[in-house]
């Protein structure tokens, strides 16, 4: 058995971490009643008085829900929206806005708010919706680390690997792949061998999902 297949077989992916609210709100009193009504269901918070101060400690890959007030001074709710789809940040964000109308709403919708709440809010409401939109950031995440794994294992084939993948996934036979590559046959077995290794599969069936999967 070769290194990198005892490697990926004791390879051990380390838990997900764990789930995060996030409020942004410049009222201190909506801060602390969301903080308590979501608390008591267990939930981790983390409470911010502006989008300046969200943004300094934010970083992107984690399983989170963000509910964020439209109307902040400084940096408003609808910024913050802005600077976070320019990070490419994958969370849902759930606007909450005394303000709100049916335009601000599709706006904000279109640029990718799952939800868009008016002060007073029913709490039910809002915990219903933070469950379902952490179950979603959870599945996303999922996803992401899926794919970080597969470029993880690509990144070990070199160069010459890469090329005869290519030609085994266009379905080129290992003659076929010798004679464009202009090397022995039984070098193209070889690398067919430690390509297979290195991405841990076993069959060409799998190595074609994977590498499609890309």
């Amino acid at each position: 058995m070769s290194l990198y297949t005892r490697s990926m077989q004791t390879h051990r992916e380390p838990p997900p971490p764990r789930p995060r609210i996030y409020i942004v709100d410049d009222d201190d009193a909506v801060r602390e009643s969301l903080q308590w009504l979501l608390e008591a269901d267990g939930h981790q918070i983390e409470t911010f008085a502006s989008a300046e101060a969200f943004l300094e400690q934010f970083y992107p890959d984690q399983i989170c829900v963000l509910l964020l007030d439209v109307r902040m001074p400084g940096m408003s709710g609808l910024e913050l929206q802005e600077k976070l789809l320019e990070r490419c940040a994958q969370l849902p964000v759930i606007f909450i806005t005394g303000h709100g109308d049916v335009a601000m709403a599709v706006a904000t919708m279109k640029k990718g708010a799952v939800d868009f709440l008016e002060k007073p809010f029913n709490e039910t409401v809002v915990r219903d919706l933070v469950n379902k939109h952490l179950v979603m950031s959870a599945e996303q995440y999922a996803v992401r680390q899926k794919s970080a794994a597969v470029r993880e294992r690509f990144a070990r084939l070199t160069g010459r690997e890469l090329q005869v993948l290519d030609r085994i996934v266009a379905g080129r036979l290992n003659k076929q792949i010798a004679d464009d590559l202009n090397i022995s046959i039984k070098t193209v077995e070889a690398h067919r061998a430690n390509i297979m290794d290195k991405l841990n599969v076993n069959t060409v069936a799998d190595l074609l999902k994977l590498a499609l999967a890309r």
